[in-house]
């Protein structure tokens, strides 16, 4: 039997009976659905925490120290860090405190959270370590962190929500009460996300002595290493020096670690959900395959009479297995078509719901071997009916009813 002829015949046992055929497909089409959403899904989160980690600037690491009496140890770690300079290229405080912002009538206590501007305290190193630019005006200086100057640069967002349309330059705005003056605006980098680091005012650290709601200890601050070969030696280098300044956590305690660090456990995370959530989506494609096998045994027995007849006539028993597999792959062909149909609505549903309006789409990649995933399993569950057909005796087959 030639390949045009066993299809045509696939098609016509397909259509004679298109609710069953249909029923039969339930299981593949939901499977490879599932799967493709799946996979699509967790590909856009990672996408999403991939973007957000190199909106923050890669090559960071995070060191924190507390110690017991309450002595400020960023002064210390700022002043180590100056001397490490052929593989640390930058220090500022990781700290953010509560006062209330106001320009004019405009004041961050009757704003939306996701439009309030967060005071942030900064070195003259702050954009460096955060991978901001300065777009106008200029940056926190040496000597503004050294004379406790009442100056501020704020993030793109925050300047269009005090100032709107107006030059923000040299304008004064109240932090807590205190006077601060704009001496630069930062470069927008984040305008898509709610809670947007482009929402930023960053003064001095030294400055937060002038305000009500002072920060005490500064006891986390960020480091910007120059490149990724070089934050594990970093790590190790400030890891011994937090040893030294608690000595051995017996006046305080410290550790350093890397957003590396956390965006490798993360990929672990998402890695092993998906292969959780992927093997229970891959349990409806094993019920839609054990479907498979069961219809095409039936459609055996139905056609008992008519693979006698052609066993009868000199059809090789390769003929009847090539038929029966062809159907069985087509089965699962179509039901693969449509699951893939309705994985890439499913996908671009989730990207518009959980991530912010993100076109997300299988690739072409995962779109081809669900397609070719889906054949392979009928052709794996039809294998037992087909060689079932192929084995009946011509004289028995032509005895049934």
């Amino acid at each position: 039997m030639k390949f045009g002829q066993a299809v045509k015949m696939a098609i016509k046992s397909i259509m004679s009976k298109k609710g069953r055929s249909f029923l039969t497909m339930l299981g593949i089409i939901i499977g490879i659905a599932s799967v493709m959403t799946i996979v699509a899904t967790v590909d856009g989160y990672n996408r999403k925490m991939m973007e957000a980690f190199e909106a923050q600037g890669t090559n960071k690491i995070t060191v924190s120290v507390y110690l017991y009496n309450g002595e400020n140890a960023f002064e210390k770690i700022y002043n180590y860090c100056q001397g490490l300079g052929d593989i640390i290229v930058g220090v500022t405080p990781s700290a953010e405190i509560s006062n209330t912002v106001s320009y004019g009538a405009k004041s961050s206590d009757r704003m939306d959270w996701d439009k309030r501007p967060r005071v942030l305290l900064g070195s003259d190193q702050y954009s460096l370590c955060s991978s901001f630019t300065v777009e106008r005006g200029r940056d926190i200086s040496k000597i503004d962190v050294e004379d406790y100057h009442q100056v501020c640069v704020l993030g793109a967002r925050a300047a269009s929500t005090l100032f709107d349309y107006a030059d923000p330059l040299y304008q004064k705005i109240m932090i807590g009460g205190v006077p601060f003056t704009v001496v630069g605006v930062y470069a927008e980098k984040d305008k898509d996300s709610t809670y947007s680091m482009d929402s930023v005012i960053v003064i001095p650290y030294t400055a937060n002595r002038f305000l009500p709601n002072a920060y005490d200890n500064m006891s986390e601050c960020v480091v910007k290493v120059k490149d990724s070969q070089s934050v594990s030696k970093a790590i190790q280098i400030l890891e011994a020096y937090v040893d030294s300044l608690t000595m051995g956590n017996s006046i305080g305690w410290g550790y350093a670690y890397s957003e590396s660090q956390w965006q490798q456990e993360s990929n672990s995370t998402l890695t092993m959900i998906s292969v959780v959530l992927g093997g229970i989506a891959g349990i409806s494609l094993l019920v839609g395959g054990i479907g498979i096998m069961n219809i095409m045994l039936v459609t055996v027995t139905e056609r008992t009479r008519e693979i006698g007849i052609r066993r009868a006539i000199g059809a090789e028993r390769s003929s009847i297995v090539a038929q029966f597999l062809v159907e069985a792959a087509m089965i699962c062909g179509i039901g693969g078509i449509i699951g893939i149909a309705i994985g890439y609505l499913g996908t671009n549903v989730a990207g518009k719901l959980l991530f912010d309006g993100m076109s997300l789409l299988p690739s072409p990649t995962i779109t081809l071997g669900a397609f070719a995933f889906s054949v392979s399993l009928g052709i794996i569950f039809g294998m037992y009916p087909a060689i079932k057909a192929s084995g009946l005796q011509p004289v028995v087959a032509l005895r049934a009813e």
